[in-house]
Order: C-alpha cells, then sequence, then structure tokens
C-alpha cells in the first residue's frame, strides 16, 4: 500500500496576483505551463480537465477565490488514488507576487516509489514553468505541443544524446545555454526544461515508456498539429 504525500513549492515572481490567476486558473493559462490541452469551468464546483496523450484527467473546483487561492483535486479511485493541488497568491509591492503549491494525495501499489519518484520530479518542473511563464511570458499564450519519441532502454545515454543534440558536451544542467538560442531553467534526474524567446521547451522520461516532449510555443500563428510532427520526427532522429 502506498503513502499519503505533500509537496510545497514556493517562488516570488515579478507578475502581477491578476497574471498569476490567469496562468492558474483559465484553460489558456494552464496550456502555457502545465501539460497537454486544458479547459476550466470556473468557480468553486466547477472543473479543471486535462488532456495529455491518452489521458485525461478531470479535477473538482473546492475552493475559488480569484486573485488569492484555487484549490482543486480528483475524487478518490477506488483503490483510494487521488491528487490535489492549493494554489496561493500573496501580492508584493512593485507588481510583484508569491506563488505557493501544495500538491498533496495518496499513491496505491506496490510500485508507488517508483511513480512518486516521477510525480516529485514532473511537480518540480511544472512549478518551475510556471515561474518562468508568468516571469518572461506573462500575458501570452502558449500552444501545448506533445510529442512521443521511440521507447528508452538506457536513460544515462538518452541525456547524454540528448545533451549532444543541444550543442552540450554531457546531459543538460541547470543554467546551460544550447544551440536552440536558450537556456536551460531546470534539469532533474527525469526532466530537462528549456527557454528560449518563444517557447519553453521540455523534455520527460516517460513513464516506462519514450522520450516525451511536452512543449509550449509562443511563436505567433504557432500550428500545434505541425510542431507536434516537427518534434516527433527530431525525437526519432535523437532517440531512435
Amino acid at each position: 500500500m502506498g503513502p499519503e504525500f505533500e509537496r510545497t513549492d514556493v517562488a516570488e515572481v515579478g507578475a502581477t496576483p491578476e497574471q498569476v490567476w490567469e496562468a492558474i486558473a483559465t484553460g489558456p493559462g494552464i496550456d502555457s505551463w502545465f501539460m497537454g490541452r486544458n479547459e476550466v469551468e470556473g468557480g468553486t464546483g466547477g472543473v479543471v480537465r486535462g488532456a495529455f496523450g491518452g489521458y485525461q484527467p478531470e479535477y473538482r473546483i473546492r475552493e475559488w477565490d480569484p486573485l488569492e487561492k484555487l484549490v482543486y483535486g480528483t475524487d478518490p479511485g477506488p483503490d483510494g488514488r487521488r491528487i490535489a493541488y492549493e494554489f496561493l497568491i500573496e501580492g508584493r509591492d512593485g507588481g510583484s507576487s508569491v506563488i505557493r503549491c501544495v500538491t498533496s494525495g495518496f499513491l496505491p501499489g506496490d510500485d508507488w516509489e517508483d511513480e512518486f519518484e516521477a510525480m516529485t520530479a514532473g511537480g518540480a518542473l511544472f512549478f518551475r514553468t510556471l515561474v518562468e511563464y508568468v516571469t518572461h511570458f506573462a500575458g501570452r499564450t502558449a500552444v501545448p505541443v506533445t510529442a512521443f519519441g521511440p521507447p528508452v532502454a538506457d536513460w544515462d545515454e538518452a541525456w547524454a544524446r540528448l545533451g549532444t543534440a543541444l550543442g552540450l558536451s554531457a546531459r543538460p544542467a541547470e543554467g546551460d545555454g544550447v544551440s536552440l538560442g536558450g537556456v536551460v531553467y531546470v534539469a532533474n534526474d527525469q526532466t530537462v526544461g528549456i527557454r528560449t524567446a518563444e517557447a519553453l521547451l521540455r523534455f520527460m522520461k516517460g513513464f516506462r515508456g519514450p522520450m516525451v516532449a511536452s512543449h509550449h510555443v509562443f511563436t505567433p500563428g504557432a500550428d500545434a498539429e505541425v510542431e507536434e510532427k516537427t518534434w516527433s520526427t527530431w525525437l526519432n532522429r535523437v532517440f531512435g
């Protein structure tokens, strides 16, 4: 049987509470930093719906306090599985804000440790992407891009290949400048995030699967289908 878990992330950002709320409480805002496509039926009792590949979670909104607090989560499954997100926004002088995100829930099953590790690494990526979004792209809406590469047998080799493809001498590390014209803003055992002038590019270790690209493209006129085909080809070339 798995554990109850809780994770807290906090950051001060150069964005107003209005900009942060737009990012966390609207479909286009969530599209610009989380994963896949999202829609929001606002208000307490409303719903946040997501779509990432074949995964289509639905979260019930439990608290809706515009510019200050948003809480939503899944109903418990037959095995007790559940997850909830609580966002707190505190406005500061000079148009800045503090964002606090608490992720909590329950993971069932004997393999909960692997899933917890993936969730922890993914959660760090998503929160850092939210910070990057409201800091560098606030007010803009991204086209979310999801692409899957071939199955990966050796993840150490895969991260090294990614580094080579990005013009680096080793696996990507936070602060590295890359050949795509950007900088690595987060890197851990299972994820890499890169900020360019017109995109937030993210590479993730698929749970028991391939390298996954989960990008946010801000280029005006960007087409999701074209971007996904382009990145699928790139992934298969690098990791095939």
